[in-house]
């Protein structure tokens, strides 16, 4: 368990003990699954305009009050539900995010219709393979890139929404699409070994 102070790390500060356990644990992880990568898409999607803070503390409830975030259970939504969300103060009550999301769901339906993996199609952004970077310190960190631009652009044609460069990009660092540690970060190199062995 890394719990000294002495460790160093990109981000994340004792105080909060949820956003410390998400750094050292889960950021940057490479992730797959199509259900798996499709909840945190749209956990994303909640983000925007806010701190991932918000959204961590929130998460717990997000996932009850969105089924574990099933797209065949969200898509059913009807206007009850949502009202129902929209009273919820354990997540974020914004009504365009709530709908959002649950278009997301039927846009993810739609597109497995096909037979197509929403695995294969998102790491298909970076060739599949987690790109390392060597950021130096947290103003190296770009907010979209060229791949997060293409990723949003194909997701919005596919009827997706709350899925712009920016959200995209945070998203490819969170399951570890890019390895976006910094190199001072203990977790930089723990981080660049998981992505060897991803798939």
């Amino acid at each position: 368990m890394h719990n000294s102070s002495m460790i160093k790390r990109c981000w994340a500060s004792d105080d909060d003990p949820l956003m410390l356990a998400y750094h050292d644990k889960e950021w940057g992880v490479p992730l797959h699954g199509d259900r798996d990568l499709f909840a945190k898409l749209v956990l994303d999607g909640f983000q925007a305009g806010l701190s991932w803070r918000v959204i961590l503390h929130k998460r717990a409830r997000f996932l009850e009050a969105f089924d574990g975030f099933d797209p065949e259970r969200m898509a059913r939504y009807d206007r009850k539900k949502i009202a129902q969300l929209l009273k919820d103060p354990g997540i974020v009550r914004n009504r365009q995010k709530v709908n959002a999301a649950i278009g997301n769901g039927r846009a993810f339906l739609a597109f497995q219709e096909n037979g197509a993996s929403f695995d294969d199609f998102l790491w298909g952004f970076v060739a599949g393979t987690p790109k390392q970077y060597r950021r130096r310190t947290l103003r190296d960190l770009p907010a979209r890139s060229r791949e997060s631009d293409a990723m949003s652009a194909a997701l919005i044609a596919r009827g997706f929404r709350f899925v712009g460069p920016t959200i995209c990009y945070a998203f490819m660092q969170a399951v570890g699409m890019v390895n976006d540690h910094l190199v001072n970060c203990f977790r930089r190199a723990e981080v660049q070994r998981l992505s060897r062995g991803a798939r």
